[in-house]
């Protein structure tokens, strides 16, 4: 692709007039003497100069571009032949340009820059299920590891049977959410239980849930609002599991949310994990009502994480994981050793198309 689309073009556009009009701004006598107006254009602005300054090397290689083409048409054999030589480099690196352009703007219009938590819950299946949650524990551990991402452990809750009733952790790392945010949804399993004496398949399902991660600075919290209980950890943990109440639990009064944190040996630091996931899920709570205001139809479309749909199989019998979003099959062995990339770059070009659609 070397040309834009024309929404996106016009986009781009706009935000530079924008961009002009902020540089403007943050000299003017009036704003400099207002600091609280001051940041905030150069916050809007920060986020803007990236994908101005790369739009202007993407229209710098339009024109080498078309200026070599130009010469194809000259009256310079010579010029004409360096010309044909250079123009599949240009196309190439142009083409390549305007994606990652295109990349950069969509990723500025979400929170795909954004570390994330993702929550893990056993569904129907008892024991089954929590083993599945292992399994997508393990999953996402080592998608991370490939991606250079660092997961930590938040809360969770193990089994006698070796699984987890529910599994809280962080992932951060470079655009965590850009490509972690396909995996909210209901995930269902075929397999047969190491406890089934006849071989017979059983389903069962585990939800996943990917909040992007958010500063204290964009969804404020009274203290007046939080009612903090504190409890003995459980679980593996060793002398320190039932020693002392370090464990944190989190009530936000006004909208009844509860969070929980018991892996770390100081309640602060549970504290703070417990802080960082209730003010993910409060953003996530006001982001899907304002979505949903703005766009009800949204549900059906690819992408929107609803907790309900139930976005994949994984049918242990066949080898064979089938992602209903994308209506297409991917060998299951290979996704569990972490390699999620052929799944979540055809979700990516769905959503792109989306969110074009939607400028």
């Amino acid at each position: 692709m070397t040309q834009l689309h024309p929404k996106v073009q016009q986009r781009l556009d706009r935000l530079v007039a924008r961009a002009s009009e902020l540089m403007a701004l943050s000299v003017a006598p009036e704003v400099l003497e207002n600091p609280e107006q001051l940041s905030k254009i150069h916050r809007e602005l920060g986020g803007a100069t990236p994908v101005v300054q790369r739009y202007e090397d993407f229209q710098k290689k339009t024109k080498d571009l078309a200026d070599n083409r130009a010469l194809l048409e000259g009256d310079d054999p010579e010029l004409a032949e360096l010309a044909e030589l250079e123009i599949p480099d240009l196309e190439t690196s142009l083409a390549a340009e305007s994606e990652a352009l295109l990349d950069l703007m969509l990723a500025d219009a979400g929170d795909d820059r954004r570390n994330c938590i993702v929550e893990i819950r056993a569904g129907t299946g008892g024991d089954e299920a929590a083993l599945f949650v292992r399994d997508l524990i393990g999953l996402y551990q080592r998608y991370g590891t490939r991606m250079g991402w660092t997961v930590e452990s938040m809360s969770s809750v193990p089994t006698e049977t070796g699984g987890f009733k529910e599994a809280v952790f962080t992932v951060r790392g470079t655009s965590v959410f850009h490509y972690l945010q396909f995996e909210s949804g209901g995930h269902r399993v075929q397999r047969v239980p190491e406890t089934e004496a006849k071989g017979r398949v059983h389903t069962s399902a585990a939800t996943v849930a990917v909040l992007p991660e958010v500063e204290e600075v964009e969804v404020h919290i009274d203290a007046s609002d939080i009612k903090m209980d504190t409890f003995r950890a459980s679980g593996a943990g060793g002398q320190h599991v039932n020693k002392t109440d370090s464990a944190v639990r989190l009530t936000h009064i006004p909208t009844n949310t509860v969070v929980a944190c018991q892996e770390e040996r100081s309640q602060l630091k549970n504290r703070n994990k417990a802080m960082s996931l209730l003010r993910s899920r409060i953003y996530e709570s006001q982001k899907r009502a304002a979505e949903a205001e703005r766009a009800a139809e949204r549900r059906d479309q690819v992408g929107t994480g609803d907790r309900s749909d139930r976005v994949r199989t994984y049918n242990f019998p066949q080898d064979r994981l089938t992602d209903h979003r994308l209506n297409k099959n991917f060998p299951l062995t290979q996704v569990m050793e972490g390699k999620l990339e052929p799944i979540i770059q055809g979700l990516q070009h769905a959503q792109r198309e989306r969110r074009i659609a939607e400028l």
